[in-house]
């Protein structure tokens, strides 16, 4: 499938899982607390006032903190609009739901993008309140079957997360069944195929592939159907689409093998299976490469 205004997808290796890079304290949105340490003192290494911490972190008195306990650390971002832009472009690029991020900045969800347009970029400690608006899809994604030549990735916005040469975790299969249709990179003499297709019955569950943040829940472009989007950091993404029904929302923290939805037929489906997209710096990428050899059972 394309990827035109519904880009999508993450990443994870076949060989184990990597050892975290440490951001820098002073632009870090994360900070893993260390044994010893306090809110004051993570305060002064991050340059971030104790109380937005709190408030980020929705923590309560007397505010005690924990060795390994990730923290939300809020700083202010900002975006200028590119030309071709869209909302869910940013979501991608910043691992932010673009509702939050059209929340933040008192936006229609459905009104395009101006070129120009200043932006702030929320950080999410958790999501935001209600259900993601059905209609934030971008502009229509061109046929799966298409052949035509994409415009180049403009790579990441500036102030966007840094992108990853690795997966942040190791990929489990997102459901067990036969691939239908295999990836087709783009390119190429035949019709370009941008993730996987793995049959399943009706209903079976839509497992996350490794733990993220769910950046779009909704009924997608026609070819797509009902899709979930999963930022998995570093700008690796997973797409699960054709689903049946969707069971996490916009903004959802997931672990690895929650469900985050049913299989279905919907969108481009023929017959009741799952689309499975990875993605780094929206470029799509074998999924087969990153997955066990064996999909393992439920």
């Amino acid at each position: 499938m394309r990827r035109a205004g519904l880009a999508l997808a993450l990443a994870a290796l076949a060989a184990g899982p990597l050892l975290a890079q440490q951001d820098d304290p002073k632009t870090a949105t994360e900070y893993t607390v260390k044994a010893g340490e306090t809110l004051g003192g993570i305060a002064n290494r991050t340059g971030v006032p104790r109380l937005l911490i709190i408030e980020a972190n929705g923590l309560k008195p007397p505010y005690a903190i924990r060795a390994g306990q990730k923290l939300v650390i809020p700083r202010r971002r900002s975006h200028t609009v590119q030309d071709g832009e869209t909302g869910l472009d940013l979501a991608f690029d910043y691992g932010v739901p673009w509702s939050a991020i059209a929340a933040a900045n008192g936006l229609d969800p459905k009104a395009p993008l101006k070129t120009g347009q200043k932006l702030v970029i929320p950080t999410i400690a958790k999501a935001p309140p209600g259900p993601a608006p059905a209609a934030t899809t971008p502009a229509p994604v061109p046929s799966p079957a298409s052949t035509a030549t994409p415009a180049p990735d403009p790579g990441p916005a500036p102030g966007a997360p840094k992108t990853t040469a690795e997966p942040p975790a190791k990929l489990a299969w997102p459901v067990r069944g036969e691939i239908r249709r295999a990836f087709v990179a783009r390119g190429g003499t035949k019709a370009f195929h941008d993730g996987i297709d793995i049959a399943a019955p009706r209903g079976t569950a839509a497992r996350a592939a490794a733990a993220g943040t769910v950046i779009y829940a909704a009924q997608g472009p026609q070819e797509y159907g009902l899709t979930v989007i999963i930022h998995h950091g570093g700008r690796w993404t997973t797409t699960y689409s054709f689903l049946d029904r969707i069971t996490v929302k916009d903004g959802d923290k997931v672990k690895a093998g929650e469900r985050v939805g049913l299989v279905g037929q919907t969108g481009l489906a023929t017959s009741p299976q799952l689309h499975f997209e990875v993605r780094r710096n929206r470029v799509a990428l074998d999924p087969v490469k990153y997955l066990p050899k064996v999909p393992a059972a439920d």
